[in-house]
């Protein structure tokens, strides 16, 4: 599977973010290939939006990634404890991202198990199968991101997106989650899943 070219990445956060549904999420660890399918993402619009680390113009060491080339990695900590993997979009300078929400294991069941919870998949109750790839700090885990991925570049490291195999599914606009803070811009419906998947985070 090749990846995706940097003219994928380098549109706005909108539309890469609806673009990225049913592609896979690829980490290669250990000479094992783990692969997601993209469920659910959440566009971040850079200085004009409320929600976005950038805002205003902000920038910090943790953002300056944002702020480079499209389709490197932005990977951040959440809470001090959940990280959370972002693809950068659209040319340099306009710092956006896109956050990858909830993946679709596809294969390597155990790996992603063992990874999340230290146990093979046929030892996981249903609760833990259910929560196994839906959210952005579970995938993580479940891949093997962490912030030692901060800047990679998407289209030639060991980890990166390709396109899929599937594309006819509908996607639901939803509001971002976890961003009361944002005035207006919580209201925004800049989250993007496919319709009736089984790992949607938040339905």
């Amino acid at each position: 599977m090749n990846s995706l070219n940097r003219d994928f990445y380098n549109r706005d956060s909108l539309t890469v973010a609806k673009d990225l549904l049913g592609k896979y999420l690829v980490h290669i660890v250990d000479g094992v290939k783990l692969v997601g399918k993209i469920v659910e993402t959440e566009a971040y619009m850079g200085v004009e939006d409320k929600a976005a680390h950038s805002y205003g113009g902000r920038r910090t060491p943790r953002v300056e990634v944002m702020y480079g080339p499209p389709g490197y990695a932005y990977v951040y900590l959440i809470y001090g404890m959940y990280d959370c993997f972002n693809v950068v979009t659209n040319k340099e300078g306009i710092p956006q991202a896109v956050l990858i929400r909830a993946i679709e294991p596809m294969g390597e069941l155990d790996a992603f198990a063992y990874n999340r919870y230290q146990k093979s998949y046929n030892q996981l109750n249903k609760s833990q199968i259910k929560g196994l790839t839906n959210g952005p700090g579970k995938l993580c885990k479940a891949l093997c991101i962490n912030r030692n991925h901060n800047g990679e570049d998407l289209c030639v490291s060991k980890l990166y997106i390709t396109n899929g195999i599937e594309n006819n599914f509908e996607i639901v606009s939803a509001k971002r989650v976890g961003i009361d803070y944002a005035e207006e811009a919580k209201d925004f419906l800049w989250r993007f899943y496919i319709k009736d998947n089984p790992f949607i985070s938040v339905k």
